[in-house]
């Protein structure tokens, strides 16, 4: 809570207009009893009638005036405290909100691997509303409450000892009452901020294969899941609200016990004179003062509760280390001759470092040539890809560009350098042609329209209503799976890269179009090294080499025609794809 605190002071001005209202607004909140104390006398007083009476009648006006200007100015001074909390409370928000999504921008691939997105968007969004309530309410209330109770005694006490104690009596009990209960819900917001996560999760998936629930009629499961999470957070919530309601009444038994106590001694030192009648009326108005803030400290511990708790997720996500990364002596990558060249790389994913996902690869392409990578699932022809932009980083030998180790290159030049076409071709809810030039947003209409062309789309955008200013849905639903891959190639194509990887990106579009992408790309490719890994060896029997990669290493390497002669397990999968079905049966 103390991080969560100290957060205030990055905004000085606003938080100290927030506290400073705060304070004169007590001040003015503390002087009601005391004027309606001596208003009560001075009425009593006036009934006497003759010269006493008249006095009290003008110290009665002068009073109610009184009361009136501190009525008036406390309102004001409580509404510039709401005002500058409130602010400071939606600027914190807002910095915390920029600076969880810019950590879940920088942190690498090995973190999103093993978190969920829902997970991170309840950390982004609930967790972080959250702690925004807790400085656009609690955190100052709180103060206030404490200037109440801490000057509020002091002048009680001074007043008359015996009712100061018993009018005070409620507050440690209400103390105590409040750390167990803040405990208590803290635990509770724990459990129902991951149950949150589940539910969100749960829809995120739900969303995202829609498709699939409906095509397997499995929206009655789906229903039946989200309805069982439903309910555990249901339970946790209410549990919570149990406590919350349980300590309210409580504090409030306990303010109200104290205010009889009170009304009690207080009428017998009236009737023996020790006190007026104003006095007491001035603790009785104190207490009722107290009664709102006391009624909603059980509020406040919430508030806190939830902060600390929300504050703690949030805050381990922003603690989290980025670990790809740019060195402190990175450099821009210097692009000359355009050499790409594994040496001895190996690769075991982060948490897994007992499996070994490469071992000992060694290759180099050079400017205009076409490296293919094919292999049976799992062998590790997609990870190679994966390493180039550093999505991860190699556990042992190195990668370089040029003879400069992409771990020693700025991430930002690497990837302007190293364009991906991945298999799963996601596309932005915008314009095809915001989509096309989303690696280069200032990007020309001809640019956009001639790596279309090469990617073999334009004709199909010219025919749209709207060309290249139609929205495509989310995830790009409204085009078809090879029109996908076709505008991911496209937008690859407008970033000009040293080094092009198409990761089984042409697997959903049909042959006779993968041969027209593939004519139009060598003008593209005679200026980079380009990489293609395929399962269909259609996509990479032109490569100047193929890599046949088997339990993360390289076991066969040559051109198409050699690695036939070899007769080795390229000339194996060849025959697979290639020679008729019924043929490859009867072998």
């Amino acid at each position: 809570m103390v991080r969560i605190t100290m957060m205030a002071f990055r905004h000085p001005w606003q938080s100290g207009f927030a506290i400073g209202a705060t304070l004169v607004a007590s001040t003015f909140q503390l002087m009601i009893p005391r004027l309606l104390g001596h208003a009560v006398d001075h009425t009593q007083m006036a009934m006497t009638g003759g010269a006493a009476g008249q006095a009290a009648q003008d110290a009665l006006l002068t009073t109610a005036l009184l009361l009136l200007g501190a009525s008036v100015l406390r309102g004001l001074f409580t509404m510039i405290q709401n005002y500058y909390s409130e602010a400071v409370g939606h600027h914190i928000g807002y910095e915390l909100r920029l600076a969880c999504y810019e950590k879940i921008q920088r942190l690498s691939f090995s973190f999103h691997d093993t978190v969920h997105s829902g997970d991170l968007i309840t950390v982004g969004l609930l967790d972080l509303e959250g702690v925004r309530m807790y400085f656009s309410t609690a955190l100052v209330r709180m103060i206030l409450l404490s200037i109440l109770i801490g000057i509020g005694a002091y002048m009680l006490l001074s007043t008359d000892i015996l009712l100061g104690l018993l009018a005070m009596s409620f507050v440690p009990f209400v103390g105590w009452r409040s750390s167990v209960t803040q405990l208590k819900l803290r635990a509770t917001w724990l459990d129902l901020q991951e149950r949150l996560s589940v539910l969100t999760r749960i829809m995120e998936e739900n969303l995202g294969g829609i498709r699939v629930v409906r095509a397997f009629a499995a929206h009655q499961h789906e229903i039946s899941k989200f309805e069982a999470a439903s309910k555990r957070a249901l339970a946790l919530a209410h549990q919570r609200v149990g406590i919350r309601v349980t300590n309210t009444s409580a504090m409030t038994l306990s303010f109200f016990a104290a205010m009889g106590l009170v009304l009690w001694v207080g009428g017998g030192k009236v009737m023996s004179g020790e006190i007026t009648v104003g006095t007491l009326a001035s603790f009785l108005t104190f207490m009722t003062i107290l009664q709102m803030p006391v009624r909603q400290l059980g509020l406040m511990v919430n508030a806190f509760a939830r902060a600390s708790t929300c504050g703690s997720r949030l805050f381990a996500l922003l603690d989290l280390d980025v670990a790809i990364k740019d060195a402190p002596d990175a450099k821009e990558l210097n692009l000359t001759d355009g050499v790409l060249r594994f040496e001895n790389v190996s690769f075991a994913y982060p948490g897994s470092e007992q499996r070994t996902v490469l071992d000992d690869v060694s290759f180099e392409a050079r400017r205009g040539q076409t490296i293919g990578i094919v292999g049976p699932p799992g062998s590790g022809k997609s990870t190679i890809a994966h390493l180039i932009p550093r999505f991860y980083d190699v556990s042992g030998g190195k990668i370089t560009i040029d003879g400069q180790d992409i771990r020693k290159a700025t991430l930002q030049s690497l990837r302007r350098a190293v364009a991906v076409v991945q298999q799963d071709s996601f596309l932005f809810t915008t314009t095809i042609e915001n989509n096309i030039a989303y690696g280069d947003p200032w990007a020309k209409e001809g640019r956009i329209e001639r790596a279309s062309e090469s990617a073999q789309l334009h004709n199909y955008v010219l025919g749209l209503p709207t060309g290249y200013g139609t929205v495509v849905g989310e995830r790009g639903v409204s085009l078809s799976g090879g029109q996908r891959q076709r505008l991911s190639i496209a937008r690859a194509l407008m970033l000009k890269p040293a080094v092009m990887i198409f990761d089984d990106s042409t697997a959903a579009i049909d042959a006779a179009t993968e041969q027209r992408i593939r004519g139009a790309m060598r003008r593209y490719a005679a200026d980079r090294v380009t990489i293609i890994v395929a399962h269909r060896l259609s996509s990479l029997m032109h490569a100047d080499q193929i890599l046949f990669v088997e339990d993360g290493r390289i076991v066969e390497r040559g051109t198409h025609e050699a690695l036939l002669s070899l007769g080795g397990r390229y000339k194996a999968l060849y025959e697979l794809q290639v020679r008729p079905g019924d043929e490859v049966l009867s072998a």
